[in-house]
């Protein structure tokens, strides 16, 4: 399953997508938000947790690809694994991706494939409270700050709250 957007292909992580997204969870800066930093083989581990979401629930993250080089710059995508209170929307795009608008492009065009496509109900984004570039990212595509919860173990996070599409 693909989308396109203007500038973006969203589709399914490859293996050669690897080395990219092992690098982004090295860097404990990077990480920070999406699960902290991991070793090479948690990396791998943890990549095949997201294409095995697609098998198990029939949706999940894709690789944002930047249409323009053929290059993958982030993932983005619908998460809810067991025990996660909500379908959740998240996103992390490559430092050379920053301040383009493709987070939020992508934010987007994957939210309105959740409300179109997969017939959700309600779509959130969890955001740790410090992570303001997120929270940016939330409110450009349209969500707003609805509660905060404990989510789980990973301590408080912002709930954004996405409209349906139209």
């Amino acid at each position: 399953m693909e989308i396109e957007t203007e500038r973006l292909r969203l589709r399914f992580l490859r293996q050669d997508d690897f080395d990219i997204y092992a690098d982004y969870y090295a860097d404990p800066r990077t990480a920070r938000f999406v699960g902290g930093q991991m070793s090479r083989d948690k990396a791998w581990r943890h990549m095949a947790a997201i294409v095995g979401h697609w098998s198990l629930k029939g949706f999940g993250q894709w690789a944002v690809e930047e249409k323009a080089t053929g290059r993958m710059i982030g993932c983005i995508g619908l998460w809810e694994p067991e025990g996660w209170p909500e379908l959740e929307v998240g996103y992390w795009l490559v430092d050379a991706a920053h301040g383009k608008g493709y987070a939020t492009e992508a934010t987007i065009a994957a939210r309105n494939y959740a409300y179109e496509n997969l017939g959700a109900k309600t779509l959130v984004s969890y955001i740790d409270p410090s992570n303001e570039p997120s929270m940016r990212v939330a409110e450009r595509a349209g969500a707003w700050l609805d509660d905060t919860i404990e989510l789980l173990d990973l301590g408080p996070h912002h709930v954004y709250r996405h409209p349906q599409p139209g």
